[in-house]
């Protein structure tokens, strides 16, 4: 069993900004979305290399900046032209886009909540890192909505409340 779950591939997050790029990455079992690193747009193809080379990757998860009405926001010509180069380089990784509406918003505000101390909220690099956690696990949640709505299993069932 140790063995088939250290040989499960990972999921990336990414949140993709011009200068910085915010990772996570899940565990094994895909639950849990966790904050990987923050690096320099110019080098996240070379770093997403490095680490598939060590951890087997299943999929990419990336932000698309959208405004309130539902169309792509002006910084989507940046992610477009990021997602060119990320299927380019990764071609037989799946790349799903996950609305990051507000992500920095809600990762500034986790960060107040979980207490980090106010000078590590003013880092963008943390900031980033926590949306692409944010992005990641919101993408897990909604595919973890879609397996119990599909096996039947919904929260307050009869069966499951009694």
């Amino acid at each position: 069993m140790f063995l088939y779950l250290c040989s499960m591939k990972r999921i990336v997050g990414i949140d993709y900004g011009r200068k910085r790029v915010g990772l996570a990455v899940t565990d094994p079992l895909h639950l849990f979305a966790t904050a990987l690193d923050t690096v320099a747009a110019a080098n996240v193809i070379n770093y997403l290399k490095q680490y598939a080379e060590k951890e087997p990757v299943e999929r990419f998860v990336v932000g698309y900046p959208k405004n309130l009405n539902n169309t792509p926001a002006e910084a989507a010509q940046y992610v477009d032209a990021f997602l060119q180069q990320l299927r380019k380089h990764f071609p037989a990784i799946p790349v799903s886009l996950s609305d990051e509406r507000f992500t920095s918003k809600l990762a500034f505000r986790a960060m107040i909540d979980g207490g980090v101390k106010k000078m590590q909220r003013r880092n963008k690099a943390t900031i980033d890192k926590v949306s692409a956690t944010l992005i990641l696990q919101s993408y897990l949640d909604m595919k973890s909505g879609e397996w119990r709505v599909e096996s039947g299993e919904l929260a307050g069932d009869s069966q499951n409340s009694q």
